[in-house]
């Protein structure tokens, strides 16, 4: 029998492929300034260079239409010389071609670049005799290129481009015609463009030295006007790597207008956001915990001492029910305490405050028998969220009745003043003692001797209150009740006039 043994990269030496890591992908990517800077380069680059190949071509469009127009221009002088012109000798019309040719050459100027020359001979052939202006600095003029005369004495073009290694000639000619048994003969206009497109081209080469400065110049300006530009978005990113659950208090500096400066104040705005947001988070667990351990301390001691005796396992039942109870009431009372930093929190809504008014005071009766009093409404209507302020209301009323006995008044009201709406509870029980008042409205704190009477709940009814009227851009307050007592009023501001 034979054995497969599973072979590894280590015993068959393989490579092995690692997944790249943070570093490695940071070493590979481009940074926005970068980029930025690389693509104004590569716009700029495109944009100078079809300015420059944009300038030469008009220049070399320029200097076509003016050798077209000079070529025409001296073409058609001689043929209304040849029509029109006297011989000065004998004050007749010219008979002979060659005297025609010397009489108007000698009466012309020609451009530096420009050759005048007549050509006298057999048409079709080669040129016999040679009339020139003048010599012109140029590498090979015509008069001296026996073969560029022929090629354009031959031609039975009037005009046209002449192609040679020494310079390109642009050409005109007006042929003579026959006078009796004299030879015929030809005018010939020849331009040499060369120097021309040299100072075309030369302009080109100009710009593009021009252009490559600037691009250096705009490599320099830009990277330092990228660089600050980017540095608020650096900053966010810095920020953002260095953030942790245990440290959200970092924030960047806000400079400027503009939308990078936007952009700051929004990530500094969701860092506010996100401490409220793990603050609560922490606030919660930290009193859940502490306020859940005792009851499932008892629950469980109770559980671990109960015996088979039936009254007693009912006793045990009891008190571990109440135990739950309380436990439940504990977290969702958290679970609204944490609610109150969402922004859903409150949902306002046109409401009239005399009937939320009579509404909490009908639901407030049936919280104990007491002497229920409807103090008094007001008659306007208010922007609030009605579920949320009857719940705060309901809540003040329960804290009441906790701290009063049968009979004692329990006084539940409304009143505004301008854009100011109160709504109040008040009791005629012991009041709130002064080293009690300042903490009443915090988690879990109900002071020394909370009202004079210990009450039943968590402490978090009052807190609960305070986070209602501050959803609502309000606060709670606690006055004394005129002949004793306490009263706790929702202090809320109306942006209605």
């Amino acid at each position: 029998m034979t054995t497969t043994e599973a072979t590894t990269p280590e015993t068959t030496g393989a490579p092995t492929t690692e997944p790249a890591t943070t570093a490695d992908r940071e070493r590979r990517r481009i940074s926005a300034r970068v980029r930025i800077l690389l693509w104004l380069l590569l716009v700029m680059a495109v944009a100078l260079a079809s300015v420059a190949a944009t300038t030469r071509s008009i220049l070399l469009r320029d200097t076509d239409q003016r050798i077209n127009g000079l070529l025409a221009q001296e073409a058609g002088e001689f043929a209304n010389f040849e029509e029109q012109g006297f011989d000065p000798e004998t004050g007749l019309p010219f008979t002979d071609p060659e005297r025609l040719l010397k009489v108007f050459l000698e009466r012309q100027y020609a451009d530096l670049d420009e050759e005048l020359v007549g050509l006298v001979g057999e048409v079709g052939s080669r040129p016999t005799q040679i009339i020139q202006q003048r010599e012109i600095p140029v590498g090979l003029p015509l008069h001296k290129d026996a073969d560029a005369r022929r090629r354009i004495y031959a031609s039975p073009d009037s005009t046209g481009t002449l192609e040679r290694p020494e310079g390109d000639i642009r050409w005109a000619k007006v042929t003579v015609a026959r006078y009796g048994g004299e030879p015929a003969a030809a005018f010939v206009v020849a331009f040499h463009p060369g120097r021309e497109q040299a100072r075309a081209d030369e302009v080109f080469r100009v710009l593009l030295a021009i252009s490559g400065v600037a691009l250096l110049m705009t490599t320099g300006i830009a990277w330092v006007v990228a660089g600050r530009i980017l540095k608020p978005v650096r900053l966010v990113r810095t920020t953002a790597a260095q953030l942790t659950e245990q440290d959200l208090t970092r924030r960047i500096p806000v400079h400027g207008h503009d939308d990078v400066a936007a952009l700051a104040e929004t990530f500094n705005a969701m860092l506010d956001r996100l401490e409220r947001a793990f603050a609560t988070q922490r606030r919660f667990v930290d009193d859940a915990s502490h306020e859940l351990r005792t009851p499932i301390t008892i629950v469980r001691g109770h559980l671990e001492l109960m015996g088979d005796d039936p009254a007693e396992r009912e006793e045990t039942v009891r008190l571990v029910t109440e135990e739950l109870d309380r436990m439940s009431r504990i977290v969702e009372d958290l679970l609204l305490l944490a609610k109150a930093e969402r922004p859903d929190f409150v949902t306002p809504e046109p409401v009239q405050l005399a009937e939320l008014t009579a509404d909490v005071y009908v639901k407030a009766r049936t919280l104990g028998d007491r002497e229920w009093v409807l103090d008094g409404v007001a008659d306007r209507e208010a922007q609030l969220d009605p579920q949320r302020i009857t719940q705060a209301m309901v809540q003040l009323a329960q804290n009441a009745v906790q701290h009063t006995t049968t009979g004692q008044t329990i006084r539940i009201g409304s009143r505004a003043d301008g854009t100011r709406i109160e709504l109040y509870v008040a009791d005629s029980g012991p009041g709130v003692q002064p080293q009690d008042a300042e903490v009443v409205f915090e988690r879990f704190r109900r002071g020394t001797a909370r009202r004079g009477v210990r009450g039943t709940g968590a402490g978090l009814g009052l807190s609960i209150v305070k986070a209602i009227a501050e959803g609502h851009g309000g606060r709670v307050g606690l006055r004394a009740t005129e002949g004793g007592g306490a009263t706790f009023v929702l202090t809320l501001e109306e942006a209605r006039p």
